[in-house]
């Protein structure tokens, strides 16, 4: 079995794959002040609760776009599993040919999903990651990793509405049925979800136009991450949710590198 770690600003999500079949998933508080021992005993409570053996993983593999953490997770799994865990960056094998500037400022996360995207629909694609950030990547039919955007995701600019405006309360991320709304909470969840939306359609469509001036068939458009869901309900161009896209991403990253 394979353990997997996608380190977000967030949330730490976790799986355990057996061959190809994700067998349990789990989400941890990313804290950078956590120590490896802190973070062993939060595992080994998760493998105690679902009647687990550590002597059943075979290896470990982590993305993360948090440097800090490092440390900790590096040495909690050598300590835990007593095995050198895989970590996605430069070096590592993915099959996916990057084509920004530097590639080194892409996110681990973002590598991960293509490579999973790709693997599984082999066509043009347009990914887009629901997180502390919402990043929406291009990737060619080839597997080429074209470029991409990064806004604000929708939880940040919730919270920043709520600590910049005096008077608005912190409001639940849900979708009301009308857009003219009779109170505060509904017109600021109406606000903040369906102007998401909005952007989201806005952000694809750009896209997907200058996909197809590359040459690429018009795209599908994947989405994951926490509130893909939320979003997917009233978007016009979401085609696919994937919600563990990214810890299948790096299960076959791990299968490239096995070796």
């Amino acid at each position: 079995m394979i353990f997997v770690l996608d380190v977000g600003n967030t949330n730490i999500v976790l799986g355990i794959y057996k061959n190809e079949e994700l067998i349990v998933e789990w989400r941890l508080s990313t804290d950078n002040r956590k120590t490896s021992d802190e973070y062993m005993i939060e595992v080994a409570q998760l493998f105690a609760y679902n009647k687990l053996e550590v002597s059943d993983i075979s290896g470990v593999i982590i993305s993360s776009v948090v440097p800090n953490i490092m440390y900790s997770l590096e040495h909690m799994v050598r300590k835990f599993f007593n095995k050198k865990p895989l970590v996605v960056g430069p070096g590592i094998k993915t099959g996916i040919n990057i084509k920004y500037d530097n590639p080194k400022e892409v996110g681990a996360d973002r590598i991960v999903n293509a490579v999973a995207a790709h693997e599984m629909y082999k066509k043009p694609l347009v990914i887009i990651d629901f997180g502390t950030a919402t990043t929406f990547c291009a990737v060619a039919a080839n597997g080429d990793y074209i470029g991409g955007t990064i806004s604000p995701g929708i939880k940040i600019s919730s919270d920043a509405l709520f600590q910049r405006a005096a008077k608005l309360p912190r409001v639940e991320l849900i979708k009301p049925e009308t857009v003219i709304c009779k109170n505060t909470v509904a017109s600021m969840q109406a606000g903040i979800v369906y102007g998401y939306i909005g952007q989201v359609d806005f952000i694809v469509s750009k896209i997907k136009e200058e996909m197809i001036a590359l040459g690429e068939e018009n795209p599908m458009v994947i989405a994951t991450g926490g509130l893909a869901n939320l979003i997917a309900e009233g978007s016009k161009s979401i085609d696919k949710v994937e919600p563990f896209l990214t810890l299948e991403g790096l299960r076959i990253i791990y299968e490239k590198n096995r070796e």
